[in-house]
């Protein structure tokens, strides 16, 4: 085979089972995939069945295809912690061994004084809480006084929420620059994030206005490889917010998931080889599985699968098509955070032999096979699953 593009998309929050480590993150029990299948009565997913999802474990109505479309396998974490960032880093070949920072007690005062101070601004909240319940909560107040509301979460994230009409978003952006410059070192959060919203108090909504502001990657990633040797890398969706724009020559934003398949389409159709079109689609983690709405979960899933003929018959020859997770979001545990899961591993394209790629100790097995495929380093971790696929049947 020769492999001119790959198209990595990242279903982001669809684990499928605990993994075996998930007792120390509080996660035993969580299987995002099975258990939104079981809370709505089976899942109808048989695009992603046919590519081999239905062999990688029990999930209720979908069904264990005998002969599956392209290699199927299971992917476990190596990296410490379970947030979006590490996951994605992972993916690209980058371990980290001490997780982000957390700030369940809010953020201190050595973090919160300088903010106020350079923005001219005291925050309200700085607390851990549910985006859409803190701007319910203080939404008023914030319009009223004009005072940005700073919260988190069980993730490395400070994130500032404000009206539209109230500080512009430019001035949030601006606001958000500040943080990222304050939250180095040892409270070097691993995004600030910029939460927009408009609307009367009872009926407040978030806008299409999200911007991440990450840190960097620490040390070069697959992305950078590719980007050394002319492989041109293009991001859909918040790829390049999460790597901070390294390694990223072109990136388009969108505002949800069929959005994001969208935006993918059009770079398959636009873009020539060699390329790699990296794309996460963010519904399923932030509309569904952290407001644990199960059966949106489940809608939201079935809604993908029924674009992936799309996606299939969009591939060229010389293009691979691999699917994955950053980590899970069960939706039926009374935690409304990530939880700490294995991910499936989906690929297929021209002249890829179907294959059983088994369980794959780190995400990192993805960056190396990418890394393989066009003839670049190898980063840092992980091992190329590209001989056990190559090859035409």
């Amino acid at each position: 085979m020769d492999i001119r593009r790959v198209i990595l998309i990242v279903l982001d929050s669809v684990g499928i089972g605990e993994a075996p480590d998930a007792a120390r993150y509080g996660d035993e029990g969580s299987n995002t995939l099975a258990n939104t299948a079981r809370a709505v009565g089976g899942l109808h997913l048989p695009n992603l069945a046919r590519l081999g999802l239905g062999k990688l474990a029990p999930i209720p109505g979908v069904p264990d295809e005998p002969h599956p479309q392209g290699a199927y396998g299971i992917m476990q974490e190596q990296s410490a912690g379970k947030d979006t960032t590490t996951g994605h880093w992972e993916i690209a070949g980058l371990i980290l061994d001490r997780p982000f920072p957390t700030y369940p007690e809010g953020f201190p005062p050595e973090v919160i004084r300088p903010f106020e101070e350079a923005v001219g601004r005291r925050v309200l909240g700085n607390k851990p809480a549910s985006g859409t319940a803190i701007i319910e909560e203080l939404g008023e107040e914030h319009m009223k006084t004009g005072r940005p509301i700073v919260y988190t979460s069980a993730d490395s994230v400070f994130q500032i929420a404000a009206h539209e009409e109230v500080i512009s978003r430019e001035e949030l952006y601006r606001m958000c620059a500040v943080a990222r410059e304050i939250l180095q070192g040892e409270h070097a959060v691993g995004r600030v994030i910029a939460r927009p919203f408009a609307g009367r108090p009872g009926a407040f909504r978030r806008t299409d206005g999200r911007k991440d502001f990450s840190l960097p990657p620490p040390r070069p990633t697959v992305l950078d490889l590719l980007a050394a040797k002319g492989v041109h890398v293009h991001g859909v969706g918040k790829i390049n917010d999460i790597f901070a724009g390294r390694g990223i020559q072109t990136a388009v934003p969108t505002r949800d998931n069929m959005d994001t398949v969208d935006k993918t389409l059009e770079a398959m159709r636009s873009l020539e080889g060699p390329a790699m079109i990296f794309a996460n689609c963010v519904d399923f983690d932030s509309v569904y599985g952290h407001r644990n709405d199960a059966p949106g979960y489940a809608r939201a899933l079935e809604a993908f699968d029924a674009r992936v003929p799309e996606l299939l018959a969009a591939l060229q020859e010389g293009d691979l098509l691999i699917l994955t997770a950053d980590h899970g979001c069960d939706p039926t545990t009374p935690s409304t955070d990530h939880s700490r899961e294995r991910v499936p591993l989906l690929v297929t394209g021209f002249g890829i032999r179907p294959a059983a790629l088994g369980l794959r100790q780190t995400y990192a097995d993805v960056a190396a096979t990418v890394a393989d495929l066009f003839g670049c380093p190898a980063p840092e971790a992980g091992e190329s699953f590209y001989p056990a696929i190559r090859g035409r049947v």
